[in-house]
Formats: structure tokens, sequence, C-alpha cells
């Protein structure tokens, strides 16, 4: 079944119940869920979702792709396809996607999105989408090899390894999350369970 606006609104508010300091900052897409617009849908405007996989290496590794369209270095990460039926397992797959890795090397750390981030991005009328939001929800990952097979070369330049401190300061504070996210049990997806993702 495909990922809806409850879907949405309930990662978010999973979320929220562990970071509550960011409320306020995220008052608008909680507004916007409200209305029930589809936001799965990358032709909703002003706002749809898209997601980012924080992937582990070892202790202090994180993968990371050049962007082709933002020219930054950021996590792998992009927008909900019709037929993803939840976010973690759209996160895996643009992560496998962008880097060509197995997602059966890929383990989530817990179901909860470890950052969600609300940004303007800028008209793009090469694909007739003018200036919008994104509310981009990341989950935590880990891997023990996490091979980079090949990159998506229609939207990524570039994939590799960082340590976490050149992450950081590359990314932003979203990076450390994925390190000290808290594994979570007894719940659907518990630390370890390999997500395995249809990839055409």
């Amino acid at each position: 079944m495909a990922i809806t606006d409850s879907d949405i609104s309930d990662a978010l508010g999973a979320y929220l119940e562990r970071h509550p300091d960011e409320a306020e900052q995220l008052s608008e897409p909680l507004r916007l869920l409200t209305e029930g617009r589809d936001f799965a849908n990358r032709r909703s405007f002003p706002m749809h979702v898209t997601v980012g996989a924080l992937l582990v290496r070892g202790d202090a590794e994180i993968l990371l792709i050049e962007h082709l369209a933002y020219g930054l270095t950021l996590q792998p990460g992009g927008h909900l396809e019709p037929d993803d039926t939840s976010l973690v397992e759209a996160a895996v797959r643009e992560l496998t996607e962008e880097t060509g890795m197995d997602p059966r090397q890929v383990s989530v750390i817990s179901p909860i999105p470890v950052y969600v981030e609300y940004g303007k991005v800028p008209a793009r009328p090469q694909k007739d989408e003018p200036g919008h939001y994104h509310l981009d929800i990341g989950y935590a990952f880990t891997t023990v090899r996490g091979d980079v097979v090949r990159i998506q070369e229609s939207e990524v330049t570039g994939a590799g390894w960082y340590p976490l401190e050149v992450a950081e300061r590359l990314v932003g504070h979203r990076i450390k999350r994925a390190i000290t996210a808290p594994a979570q049990t007894g719940c659907c997806c518990p630390r370890g369970q390999t997500i395995g993702v249809s990839v055409t």
C-alpha cells in the first residue's frame, strides 16, 4: 500500500516525541499535514516529502554522496515513489539506487526518524516545479561492509565513506544522530533487521 499522509504524520509524531524541542520549527509541516494533500507525491505543492539514509559503517564512518543537481555533499536520499510502502524502505531504495549498494547488507537502527528537516527548494523550471518545501525524513542504518558498487550518474557524481567529524562539517548535526540514535526494541524493525528492497 502506498505511503499516506497518515503514515507521514505518524513518523513525524514519533520523531517529535523523541525531539520535542523541534516542534516549533516543524509547526508548518504539521499544519499542512492536517489538510490531507497526498504529500508523498512529488507534484504536491507547496510541500512534499523526501527521505534520507544515514548509513554508518563500523564505529564512525558515514556514507555520503555528491548530489548532481544541488552541487552539495549530502546523505543519500530523494523523492518518494508511488510503489513505496514505507518511509524506511523508501530511504533504503534511494540509498541503493544512488550507490548500487546491496540492500541485504543494510540494517535499520530504528524505525523512528533520526532527523526531520523542513527546507525551501528553489524553482526548477526544467522540471516544471515552482519553489516549494521539502519535508525531509531521515533514518539511520548500519552495515558491516557496505560497498559502493555504482553511482546513479543521472543524480550523483560520487559517493564515499567519510569520518564522522568530516561528515558532520559537510552535512551538519543530523549526521551525529546516525551514531547516537537509540535502537528501538520490541517493534517491527529492531536493530539488526535487514531491509530487503527490490531495486529495478
